[in-house]
């Protein structure tokens, strides 16, 4: 299959400069060219580009997706260092969670303490003003 950028990026859903991105980066290899320039991509392509969009999906760091499509070219290899990978993200991921539940409680109480009146007596602006917990 011979596709060009625009094709590819419709077959993807991943835009133009993104697959440029990616190409800039060596995330994605350069394609061949046509005499008149244009980019010409194949199969192989898009499913590594569909690899790295799912990988961006899921929150992996660019670093990540590289290193998981290193060992994608390798697939006689053990897959403990992918394990690894997706561990530490996993963790990363828990980590925000709890971040997002103490921001989601924190939001809850300035909320429930506010009953409405002036901007004087808004408790949103008065807990906003307050120093930043450590």
């Amino acid at each position: 299959m011979d596709m060009s950028i625009g094709e590819l990026s419709k077959r993807t859903a991943v835009k133009v400069p993104t697959i440029r991105y990616y190409e800039q980066i060596g995330l994605l290899p350069e394609p061949p060219r046509t005499d008149g320039q244009q980019r010409r991509y194949g199969t192989a392509a898009q499913e590594r580009l569909n690899f790295i969009r799912h990988a961006r999906t899921l929150g992996f760091e660019v670093d990540d997706i590289r290193e998981l499509l290193t060992l994608a070219a390798h697939p006689s290899e053990p897959c403990a260092h992918a394990d690894e990978i997706a561990a530490r993200h996993l963790a990363a991921v828990e980590k925000r969670i709890e971040q997002l539940q103490a921001l989601k409680g924190e939001l809850e109480r300035m909320l429930e303490a506010c009953h409405g009146g002036s901007v004087a007596e808004c408790q949103v602006i008065e807990s906003l003003s307050l120093p930043v917990p450590q």
